[in-house]
């Protein structure tokens, strides 16, 4: 019996020694758990606390606030950049419910806007021009180019035209360079029957583009219209007509006209403006389009750049709209990554 409840205590005794280092041993588990997830978090808050406009996560927001209290937005500026701002200004006013008030008289009156400060920044469908630099920097004005999308002038005859297959820049330059006054002087087998040339005037970057790639800088001859849309109807009402303007306008109207293909000075055969075209640049009047936008008001106007911000996140979906190529990811990264950071 004794020896009974002697067993019996000591295997009470081990069972009790067992359960306490079992015990010990979760405790100890979940401590070192704690200490793990604690760790984790550390981690996660140290590798997320940056600043998250940075470039490489791929990710890009609009993160900024608009401000009542700011000066109301104004643009001016090219004709050809306006379809897709106006896409992103009507969604902008959408979404935040400030108005943008926005120009297209042309490349050169952006320019100048943006030198008056009657404009805080300036569409362009060409470079800025050493000049136009110059003048900015005696105004004291500091700039950012922001590349917004690409395009491809597009050369169009109307629709009735059955024989123009295609034109090269030297033929382009024989026409827009006041040499011809039939379509045979442009091509032998062309039909004896008149020629009449549009283009926009000189306000316009669409025309600066043209006369440097096509003319050779020596001048643009024809019917020169201030409004693009005047070129694009000129064209459809004239059965002898040529003209040139951007790919968006001829997509508006690409019902009503006929796209040329074009060959390039550096190439063998011509090239359609279409959109794959002209983002390999196969297309030998593809050429980007700009903003240029003045960095004080970046950076002292917030409801600006929080606009900004929204320009770049959405130009893919609004060049898509309006038919503009839209750029690639890395660029539109790049273009994000120019934006001043003022802490938001």
């Amino acid at each position: 019996m004794k020896k009974s409840l002697f067993l019996s205590a000591l295997l009470m005794s081990l069972m009790f020694i067992l359960a306490a280092c079992g015990g010990g041993g979760t405790e100890e588990s979940a401590e070192e758990g704690t200490e793990e997830d604690a760790s984790a978090d550390e981690v996660y808050t140290e590798e997320g606390s940056g600043d998250e406009r940075a470039s490489g996560g791929g990710d890009l927001a609009v993160i900024g606030d608009v401000n009542e209290d700011d000066d109301q937005i104004v643009v001016e500026g090219s004709s050809t950049v306006f379809p897709i701002l106006n896409v992103l200004v009507e969604d902008f006013n959408s979404e935040y419910e400030i108005p943008v008030e926005l120009g297209g008289n042309g490349t050169g009156s952006g320019f100048s806007a943006l030198i008056d400060g009657s404009a805080q920044f300036a569409n362009a469908s060409r470079p800025i021009a050493e000049e136009e630099e110059q003048q900015l920097a005696d105004a004291g004005v500091e700039y950012t180019e922001m590349l917004i999308a690409t395009d491809g002038l597009t050369v169009a005859v109307n629709q009735e035209n059955d024989f123009v297959d295609s034109l090269t820049f030297d033929e382009l330059n024989t026409i827009y360079s006041g040499e011809a006054s039939s379509w045979s002087d442009v091509r032998e087998d062309f039909p004896d029957e008149p020629i009449t040339a549009y283009g926009p005037d000189q306000s316009h970057g669409t025309h600066d583009f043209f006369n440097e790639e096509v003319m050779d800088e020596e001048g643009v001859e024809g019917e020169l219209i201030q409004d693009t849309n005047q070129v694009v109807s000129s064209v459809v009402g004239d059965p002898n007509s040529v003209g040139f303007f951007g790919y968006a306008f001829y997509l508006e109207n690409q019902d009503q006209l006929k796209a040329v293909p074009i060959q390039g000075p550096d190439s063998e055969e011509a090239v359609e403006p279409t959109n794959e075209n002209v983002m390999s640049f196969e297309y030998p009047l593809s050429r980007p389009l700009y903003s240029y936008v003045s960095n004080e008001a970046l950076e002292n106007n917030e409801t600006l750049h929080t606009f900004f911000e929204f320009v770049i996140v959405n130009s893919t979906e609004a060049a898509e709209a309006v038919g503009y190529v839209p750029l690639e990811a890395d660029a539109q990264q790049e273009q994000y990554d120019k934006l001043p950071d003022t802490g938001n």
